[in-house]
């Protein structure tokens, strides 16, 4: 059992929770693993707006994936802590800073909230520690920001603009107006997923751009309606997103032949939040969905063992994979030094049940197949947590940005 860390605050470290594999006889590989131990210190939101996405389910999966490769590094503990950075950069960098200078954690997983995710990428940056981040969407983790200690696993902003506004558009969803929460996040969505809808021949009508964590979306949605856009983006996410799909029901701005909504960013907890009734018929892209194959759904039940049945969202999921990649490369490189581990990460590809085959890039992106839904009608629905059609899989190749569109330090220009 991992020892109970530091709980200031901020940071808890829920030893209770922890997952240690402890394996028996000695093996080469781990010949150089400091004090036969790799600790994994899941940096989450645990109280806050995405904990639902993330949070106590991004714990479990990383405690799984610590359990599942335990007997490929024989007499080395895995050791899984976990910290709440309560979507604060300042504190996610000092719990991180923690972990790094004084508890010997040798890789930082999740981190969702794109701001965070900056400022603790910049703490492992030259470190000996990596960064394997399921939980931000932003590019600039493999672009301008990117960081050799640096992996971003599950999505970005570029995916899902691509998935959604391309697949919406080629099903005849032309014009657009985009509602828009006013930070960077949703800035970056609106600009991606608009690039692609004029590219793929559609039009954008305009924008409205809401606070973020807002509780009114009338006078948006309004505005939206107002525009007659066949389609109508939500740049948003978590809460903002569940709120704006609720509210365009009430208004009556969707249903029927009227303007249909894309979410460029809903996971499955936020159409549990947000009921079928409500969200059915939305477009969204995701990395990864508990009912896809037998491997998924595996998973998933183990997941929901631990979770009250819950399944899994492409975040929590995403650490799991995340994880379970680390350690491969771990094992691979012989230490747990991120100036080894990271290249043994690019080289080893990506294979696993949940997120499939894939590579990970010079700039850090994972790159795997991507999914494009659409939300199931109630009488579709054949229980709890059984909410997406799959409508097509966006091929690795096609579903990430270009290594050479990115503008990240560590690709060479030819």
């Amino acid at each position: 059992m991992a020892k109970r860390g530091f709980m200031g605050g901020a940071a808890l470290s829920l030893a209770g929770l922890c997952a240690a594999g402890v394996l028996a006889g000695a093996g080469p590989a781990a010949a150089e693993i400091a004090g036969n131990r790799i600790k994994l210190g899941v940096l989450t939101d645990m109280s806050g707006f995405a904990a639902d996405s993330t949070g106590t389910g991004s714990l479990v999966a990383a405690q799984l994936a610590a359990e599942d490769f335990a007997k490929e590094l024989p007499g080395v503990t895995i050791e899984v802590v976990v910290g709440d950075h309560q979507n604060k950069p300042d504190l996610g960098s000092s719990i991180a800073r923690q972990w790094l200078d004084q508890d010997h954690v040798n890789a930082i997983l999740d981190v969702p909230f794109s701001s965070v995710a900056l400022a603790v990428n910049e703490v492992a940056r030259g470190s000996k520690a990596m960064m394997v981040a399921s939980g931000p969407g932003t590019t600039e983790l493999t672009g301008p920001k990117c960081s050799p200690n640096t992996v971003q696993w599950t999505y970005d902003t570029w995916a899902l603009a691509n998935g959604t506004a391309r697949a919406v558009v080629g099903q005849g969803g032309k014009s657009w107006y985009f509602l828009t929460a006013d930070y960077a996040f949703g800035h970056a969505l609106e600009r991606d997923a608009g690039a692609v809808v004029t590219s793929a021949g559609g039009t954008v009508l305009g924008n409205v751009r809401h606070p973020p964590n807002a509780s009114d979306f009338s006078s948006f949605l309004l505005q939206a309606q107002a525009s007659r856009a066949q389609i109508i983006g939500l740049a948003n996410a978590v809460g903002d997103t569940i709120n704006s799909v609720k509210q365009a029901v009430e208004f009556g701005v969707t249903g029927g032949d009227q303007q249909k909504l894309a979410a460029l960013l809903m996971q499955l907890t936020d159409v549990n939040a947000v009921g079928l009734q409500a969200a059915q018929g939305l477009y969204l892209t995701e990395a990864f969905y508990w009912d896809l194959t037998d491997g998924t759904r595996a998973f998933a039940d183990r997941f929901a063992a631990r979770m009250k049945g819950r399944r899994p969202t492409g975040n929590q999921a995403g650490v799991y994979s995340g994880a379970l990649h680390y350690l491969k490369a771990v094992k691979a490189a012989g230490t747990t030094d991120a100036s080894v581990v990271a290249g043994a990460m690019r080289d080893l590809p990506i294979d696993d049940a949940l997120f499939g085959k894939g590579v990970v890039r010079v700039d850090g992106r994972a790159v795997h197949d991507m999914h494009f839904f659409q939300v199931k009608t109630p009488a579709e629905s054949k229980g709890e947590w059984d909410y997406y059609t799959h409508l097509k899989t966006i091929p690795a190749a096609e579903a990430f940005r270009p290594l050479d569109q990115g503008n990240c330090p560590l690709v060479k220009k030819s």
